[in-house]
């Protein structure tokens, strides 16, 4: 203390401080009630005017590494209403540079009072505290001490510690207006607390001031503006205010000093810029005053800090720009414009780098967030809109600014700052230089995304010509995951950007993109549900710390996202009835399953192309090129949905190279999904004739595919013969005849059903020339059709008696009734009995017919079997017993005898009746030959 004892003054005396006492320039002082705080170093001439012509500025160099420029120099800017102050500067003389040793000491006895004697009072007696002297005799100290060249708060780590220690002492005083309750607390006390308090925050100021007047270098004002930061976001706002009009000061005493001298290392500009400005948009009028003033001396700061910083290369850029900011401050009145932080952003956007536009933009949304600043959030939006609209071309540090966006959303109340917000995201991802940026931060949080996210995804803004890039750039995201390995996990990305999909869909603010996007969204999504299907989110490459709460429910799979989004694209593209369509025939449910997947691809494909062509050709000429892209759920899923509409007329356009060549070559693939499809899109190419001709050629490659055990496979070569049967040669006939006569009778009832269909269209399709070469299949298919006309499939059993009929007809045979009963032979054994009848004398010399019975004794079905033994039995009352008895009927006997044990006892009953039967054949004349011997005899008696 006994350095402080000596700096004590007469008019710092605590007793000697009253209303009548005070000093001219404390009474001047206007601190409170628009009293100002006196500034030892201001110039008489304060018209706070600039000049923005570079002419007049080019004019005052003095060297490459130093310009002192002055406001004389530059008269452009209008000038503030504002009285000027009174130039005071201090006159001391230099007494020679104090120690280090001394300075030491000296730094140690300020933190003693401060840790110390203040403290105690603080804790033990507050009311004294606030009516102590001492503060003040400390800034005069260190005040003076700058003037001597000797920086008490500068250099070392202990030095920042007191800066910050002495600046909370004075910023958290009580406000002014509680002193006076607090003097009629303590009326004994020698002193006026007002005007202590007062010169305490005069000497305050001065203290600062003097920091940058015998070093008016810009590194100054970042370490004053380190300790001042968070008090000019103080929630009180008599803290507020006093940080507000001290940096003001500091600011306007560093433009009528200011040294620029490279290099120039002051890195919070924009950070400044913009606590400023937002600081002139403060509720309580005496902040936004002094921050308006503060900002005002700021932009002549800039103005000198740019053109000596500036590329000589970029002159004319630089003009450019101080040419707008003349414009702009024209054009605004000058009380006006520092009153909305909007106009502010205006023209310091112009000069500040990129690297300050992000601070700018940072300090901006803490305004957002920050609930101890009292700006409003609707300035503060403002101000960012502002600025992105204006600068945003100019940004840098992007993914830095969207993490505090995001940060922030959740705490931004009011619907119009929200959306002023959600637009300053609109303006940066319309913008292709950052598109990506942007996508790729947003893409990083969790899903699905929380209310927030989800309202900036649905609500972005953007012009016409940006809506496609954007909603393209996602897409290609969510492309380039489909071609990961299948054996690797699935990329976070993929899951993110479809849930932004569905996000974007259901906000529709992107409704035009997505019409014209419709053919490449919708079969990525259809891409993305194959490659999800049957996946949970621990298949799933989530980044580390994504999820840092509770574990994922387990109805979050990115098959769910996936399909969502599908709806909805289907949603708001209007396609509604293709919907319904897909809901009534359980089309979603069908993609949801990895066996039925292509069957709801083919039933999305048919609903869009039955109701909606436009788009179903759209989604057609897009497919062209992508099914040779990708793996091979890409490939599966696209060429299901391509072959289902080739259907289409237009299909009849496209090369063959595109067309029957490519499904030529999915006939022969390994994967036999791929051979479904080949079939499928050569079926669906047969309905248009003139396509027939091109297919002809692959007929052998399809007859060979009947043999397939691919039920699929083999239905569809099937229909697709069908088609093509009334244009076949005869060649082609015969084989394919001999090949279906194979197939009567398969165990998949389908391929039992369509193989006689074809068999009896093939006969049909048989010109008269050509049916002597073809009457021993028929006739080889007679005994099968009628067997299979007692089948239990009543389905097979009625297309068995149709194709019987064909044959028949084509035999020029005249079939009894009976064929046609559908009720089964053994409940109406004389119709039975007329069937074999009939049957038995016209195959007689043609087949062998009952060989070719005995055959189906074994078949699987017990109708068959029944059928064929009863057939048997029956047959063998009306074939030529000598002829029987000659060939042996042990053979028969024996398949019999085996019959006798089945297990299902009316198949035992007519087992034994045929085979009493045969045995009594080998006893028994033959019916005819009895009937002529007694014809023979009874004429004998007539003669």
């Amino acid at each position: 203390m006994s350095i402080l004892n000596r700096r004590k003054r007469k008019d710092l005396n605590p007793g000697s401080l009253t209303p009548e006492s005070e000093p001219l320039a404390i009474k001047n002082a206007k601190i409170y009630g628009r009293e100002e705080v006196v500034i030892p170093c201001a110039s008489d001439d304060d018209s706070g005017s600039v000049d923005l012509q570079l002419s007049n500025l080019e004019d005052i160099k003095r060297g490459p590494s130093s310009i002192d420029l002055t406001d004389s120099d530059i008269s452009d800017i209008p000038v503030l209403p504002w009285e000027s102050f009174t130039d005071s500067c201090r006159q001391l003389t230099q007494q020679g540079p104090l120690g280090e040793a001394i300075t030491e000491k000296l730094i140690q006895s300020i933190e003693e009072v401060f840790n110390g004697e203040l403290k105690v009072l603080v804790q033990e007696e507050p009311l004294h505290s606030l009516f102590s002297p001492v503060r003040q005799e400390v800034f005069v100290t260190i005040a003076d001490l700058s003037y001597q060249d000797v920086h008490l708060l500068f250099g070392s780590e202990d030095r920042a510690d007191l800066f910050s220690l002495i600046t909370k002492s004075v910023i958290t005083l009580p406000a002014v207006r509680n002193l006076s309750q607090l003097q009629e607390v303590m009326p004994s006390g020698p002193y006026n607390s007002e005007c202590l308090y007062r010169q305490t925050f005069q000497a305050f100021s001065e203290m600062l001031q003097s920091l940058v007047v015998k070093d008016p270098h810009l590194e100054n004002l970042d370490t004053i503006f380190q300790h001042m930061d968070s008090w000019l976001q103080s929630a009180k706002d008599h803290e507020r205010e006093r940080a507000t009009a001290s940096m003001a000061q500091v600011l306007k005493c560093l433009s009528r000093h200011l040294s620029l001298k490279l290099p120039l290392r002051f890195q919070r500009l924009g950070h400044l810029v913009a606590l400023m400005a937002l600081l002139c948009g403060d509720p309580l009028k005496e902040v936004a005053s002094e921050a308006a003033e503060g900002t005002h001396y700021l932009l002549h700061i800039t103005l000198r800090l740019k053109y000596i910083t500036h590329d000589k290369k970029n002159h004319q850029s630089l003009k450019r720009a101080f040419k707008k900011c003349r414009e702009l401050l024209e054009l605004y009145n000058i009380k006006q414009f520092y009153s909305y932080p909007f106009k502010i952003a205006q023209i310091f956007e112009v000069f500040l780098n990129s690297n300050e536009l992000c601070q700018f933009v940072m300090t901006t949304l803490d305004g957002l967030e920050n609930l101890k600043h009292p700006c409003t959030q609707q300035s503060a939006g403002e101000l960012l809109i502002t600025l992105v609209k204006n600068a945003e071309s100019r940004f840098e540090k992007v993914p830095e600014i969207m993490g505090v966006i995001c940060a922030r959303l959740s705490i931004i109340s009011q619907p119009r700052v929200r959306q002023q917000v959600i637009n300053t995201v609109s303006l940066f991802i319309s913008r292709p230089k950052y598109t990506d940026i942007v996508l790729n931060h947003l893409l990083c949080h969790p899903v699905p995304y929380d209310r927030h996210l989800a309202e900036l995804w649905r609500t972005l803004e953007v012009e016409l010509p940006s809506m496609t890039w954007i909603l393209w750039r996602l897409l290609r995201k969510l492309q380039k995951c489909h071609n990961v390995p299948p054996q690797e996990k699935m990329v976070y990305v993929a899951v993110a950007a479809t849930d932004a999909l569905y996000e974007v869909f259901m906000g529709n603010r992107l409704r035009a993109a997505t019409f014209r996007l419709f053919p490449q969204l919708l079969m990525t999504l259809l891409v993305q549900i194959h490659h999800s299907i049957g996946l949970t989110m621990s298949d799933v490459t989530i980044p580390s710390g994504l999820y840092t709460e509770q574990a994922m429910s387990s109805e979050i799979t990115p098959l769910r996202f996936a399909m969502q989004a599908t709806k909805t694209l289907l949603l708001r593209t209007l396609c509604w009835q293709e919907f319904n369509i897909m809901e009534k025939n359980k089309g979603w449910n069908l993609l949801e399953e990895k066996d039925s997947h292509l069957q709801g691809v083919f039933l999305l494909a048919s609903a869009l192309l039955e109701r909606n062509q436009l788009l179903a050709h759209k989604v057609m000429y897009l497919l062209v090129p992508l099914l040779n892209r990708g793996n091979d759920k890409h490939k599966l899923t696209c060429a299901g949905f391509f072959v289902e509409l080739l259907q289409s007329p237009v299909a009849r356009r496209l090369p063959s190279i595109y067309s029957t060549d490519r499904l030529k070559d999915w006939l022969h693939h390994e994967d036999h999904l791929f051979r479904i499809l080949a079939l499928r899109g050569l079926c669906n190419l047969t309905r248009h004739q003139d396509m027939r001709e091109a297919i002809q050629s692959l007929l052998p490659s399809i007859l060979d595919i009947l043999g397939e055990t691919d039920e699929r496979i083999v239905l569809l070569a099937i229909q697709i013969l069908l088609q093509l049967v009334r244009t076949m040669d005869f060649t082609t006939l015969a084989a394919m005849t001999r090949i279906l006569l194979s197939l009567f009778g398969d165990v998949r009832p389908d391929v039992h059903h369509f193989s006689m269909t074809l068999f009896g269209a093939s006969i049909k399709s048989v010109k008269y020339t050509d049916k002597k070469n073809i009457e021993s299949q028929v006739l080889e298919s007679l005994v099968p059709l009628l067997l299979y006309s007692q089948d239990d499939n009543e389905a097979v059993a009625e297309e068995s008696r149709r194709v019987l009929a064909i044959c028949a007809q084509f035999l020029k045979w005249k079939l009894p009734q009976e064929v046609y009963c559908k009720d089964s032979w053994y409940t109406k054994p004389v119709e039975a009995g007329a069937i074999c009848k009939f049957f038995g004398k016209r195959c007689k010399g043609k087949i062998n017919i009952l060989a070719q019975t005995l055959m189906y004794t074994k078949n699987a079905k017990l109708p068959i079997r029944r059928a064929a033994v009863l057939f048997i039995g029956l047959l063998s009352k009306y074939m030529d017993h000598s002829e029987l008895r000659m060939k042996g009927t042990a053979w028969i006997k024996a398949d019999l005898r085996g019959l006798l044990h089945d297990p299902e006892p009316s198949l035992r009953i007519i087992a034994s009746q045929t085979l009493f039967r045969i045995q009594k054949v080998e006893t028994e004349p033959e019916p005819e030959q009895t009937v002529c011997w007694l014809r023979k005899l009874m004429g004998c008696l007539h003669t």
